[in-house]
């Protein structure tokens, strides 16, 4: 048997990005990832492909050393359109740092992570489209995390020294 990629029609990418989208929300995120990669291998700057990706790659956070941030934040970097570089970057920023709440960090490491993601979405909020209040709703649900965890985290963010901790 001969295990070679095989290429997809420039025709079939919009129905690919369907697909793709529709994996996203039924939770296949490697699905929607491997589509990405077959529309990307036909058009490589596909915004649509590239965006998508970025997504699917974030959708497979778990808190782990094998979550690839970096991969995803380079390809959402990659967004041609300002807005949606500063969005999609905050997104990746966010979505690490409730991975990693959830899989049990330290509060130092996820407040870090939640202030960068609402860097990013406060940049966007500046440069949105007009009516696109999406970098104000991703702002307004990590301020609603972190006020959550406040009163619990405030004595372990109180006692936290960073020249204690190894370097990163």
């Amino acid at each position: 048997m001969n295990y070679t990629l095989k290429t997809i029609s420039t025709q079939g990418i919009p129905e690919a990005l369907v697909r793709a989208e529709r994996y996203r929300l039924l939770n296949e995120p490697g699905e929607a990832e491997s589509i990405c990669r077959d529309v990307l291998a036909v058009e490589p700057d596909n915004q649509a492909a590239l965006r998508l990706l970025g997504l699917a790659i974030t959708d497979q956070f778990v808190g782990g050393a094998a979550d690839r941030y970096a991969e995803a934040e380079g390809i959402l970097q990659s967004l041609r359109d300002p807005y949606e570089r500063l969005y999609y970057t905050g997104l990746v920023h966010e979505r690490r740092a409730k991975s990693l709440l959830h899989a049990g960090a330290r509060p130092h490491t996820v407040l870090v992570l939640f202030e960068e993601a609402m860097t990013c979405f406060e940049h966007a909020e500046k440069i949105r489209p007009d009516g696109n209040d999406d970098a104000i709703l991703r702002w307004n649900r990590c301020v609603r995390i972190l006020q959550q965890r406040s009163d619990e985290w405030r004595e372990e963010l109180a006692s936290f020294d960073a020249i204690d901790s190894p370097p990163v």
